[in-house]
């Protein structure tokens, strides 16, 4: 099965990619970070206000994944550029319960090593929790190394305790 990378460009498109980030957050999260520090994150990063100030404030790009066979939304993706460090972070990649183990994660690691190429950026990493153990073994096996391990202090007594992990482009 292949996806297709459908850009979040309208009003309706937002909300529609507010409501599926916190139906997959509340389905995935909770038993990782339990359901307060869910509820808090999903406010604070994937509600319609975090997705509007992310476009708006920072040249975030977001994309549904839809399943290109008959067109249902298997999850959601985004981040941006960051031209400081000449690497594109991915701040997004989520996937519905049913739709996880089919190559969907696979397709958008590869949809992005295409896109870091085609702007010439020489890597690109995002951060995962260390518990989140099928992630982190989903992106080592797709290329990525840990270059790092970070607490960050988001608010409310709540901490996102994770890796950095980066993969280098090849020309």
């Amino acid at each position: 099965m292949t996806i297709e990378f459908v850009p979040v460009e309208t009003p309706e498109d937002r909300a529609a990619l507010a409501a599926l980030a916190s139906e997959i957050w509340h389905e995935y999260w909770p038993a990782l970070i339990g359901e307060a520090q869910t509820d808090y994150m999903v406010e604070q990063f994937q509600s319609l206000e975090a997705i509007e100030r992310d476009l708006a404030e920072h040249a975030y790009e977001y994309w549904f994944l839809r399943a290109a066979e008959d067109g249902r939304t298997v999850g959601y993706t985004g981040g941006r550029v960051e031209p400081e460090t000449n690497r594109f972070f991915i701040s997004k990649i989520y996937l519905r319960a049913e739709e996880r183990g089919h190559g969907f994660a696979s397709q958008t690691i590869r949809f992005y090593e295409d896109l870091c190429r085609a702007r010439g950026l020489a890597a690109l990493y995002l951060t995962v929790n260390k518990h989140n153990d099928l992630g982190v073994r989903a992106y080592r096996g797709k290329g990525f190394e840990t270059i790092d391990s970070v607490e960050t202090d988001i608010g409310q007594g709540f901490i996102m305790d994770d890796f950095i992990m980066e993969k280098r482009i090849g020309a």
